[in-house]
């Protein structure tokens, strides 16, 4: 089904966010690392309904004009 299409395609974002994680190691940099969990929760909120403040941020940049 459509959201079962749907949930597949964000735990996959989510894993691979997680495999970034964990390719930068102790040695990364540690923004870098941050950026990659953020993407991974991000990802998950987006199956659970969690909607963020960035998420609404980039709905308004995304479909209003904004500053014009």
């Amino acid at each position: 089904s459509l959201t079962q299409s749907r949930h597949s395609r964000h735990l996959g974002a989510c894993a691979a966010a997680l495999a970034r994680f964990g390719d930068i190691g102790d040695s990364g940099d540690l923004a870098l690392a941050a950026e990659q969990l953020r993407v991974a929760r991000r990802e998950l909120g987006r199956i659970t309904g969690h909607v963020g403040a960035e998420d609404v941020l980039d709905i308004i940049f995304r479909d209003f004009c904004v500053g014009k």
